[in-house]
């Protein structure tokens, strides 16, 4: 009973854009076991209410991210078909509870992967090609204070993603190098390189196949994956417009509304 109420009360913050204090707080003895059934209590909620499974987000792929939780591995979240926006989208503050905006890659998914043994060079050969990406990341946990437990049982911090339109083949580029700058209102404000996640990026789907292997799960063939943020998280303030220009990928750019009436 207690991962439906704990699950409930997630629910419920996410609707009413009204933060809830730390899971962890309440209950100290929460386990990552028990946070990834949180997780999966709401995920079959989003699923019986007609959103279909596209993909999985990996997170904590920075190594100042796990210092910062204390952990030495990623954790990961489902994706819906509806956190998925369109480049150059409004994106209403009222379907959010404490945005931030990371720019990320977007893979899209070849062939089925699933562990155990999955390389960073087998995941390569499963995956079709790149997007360029910005996530909207968002807690339903009050003033971000989360832990490890918090987050993965939040869906690892999942928002909205914002996906552009140019799809490259992972063979014609190296991940590692990959650089990105991101701007607010046409000034920069971050830059990062695919390195900044686990040392490639592809090692985090490699991760994260291992990982769902574990839970008789995997990747299939045209799910959308995110390996990873490669900078640091910006809040959003109303009426930013935010656009992140890729190197060989090209730009992906969202606007945010005034204020929580608007329509995205």
């Amino acid at each position: 009973m207690l991962h439906q109420e704990l699950a409930d009360e997630l629910w419920a913050a996410d609707r009413d854009a009204a933060p809830i204090t730390p899971l962890t707080d309440r209950n100290p003895d929460l386990s990552l076991h028990d946070a990834y059934a949180i997780q999966s209590v709401n995920i079959k909620r989003r699923i019986a209410g007609g959103e279909r499974v596209i993909g999985r987000k990996v997170g904590l792929t920075s190594r100042p991210m796990q210092e910062m939780l204390g952990v030495d591995e990623p954790d990961f979240g489902v994706l819906t078909d509806r956190m998925i926006a369109e480049d150059g989208d409004l994106v209403a503050l009222s379907r959010l509870v404490q945005p931030r905006i990371e720019a990320e890659l977007a893979f899209v998914m070849e062939r089925d992967l699933a562990g155990p043994g999955v390389t960073t060079a087998s995941a390569l050969g499963a995956i079709g090609g790149v997007l360029p990406a910005l996530e909207i990341v968002d807690s339903r946990v009050a003033d971000w204070k989360i832990k490890l437990v918090d987050t993965v049982a939040d869906n690892a911090s999942s928002g909205l993603v914002v996906i552009g339109g140019r799809m490259r083949p992972v063979t014609d580029l190296d991940l590692r190098l990959l650089g990105v700058a991101v701007s607010r209102h046409g000034q920069l404000i971050e830059t990062g390189a695919g390195a900044a996640a686990l040392g490639n990026p592809a090692r985090c789907v490699a991760w994260l196949a291992n990982k769902l292997g574990t839970l008789d799960a995997g990747l299939k063939a045209g799910d959308v994956v995110l390996p990873g943020a490669v900078h640091r998280m910006v809040a959003v303030q109303p009426g930013d417009v935010f656009r992140a220009e890729f190197a060989h990928l090209g730009a992906v750019t969202v606007r945010f509304s005034n204020g929580t009436g608007e329509s995205a």
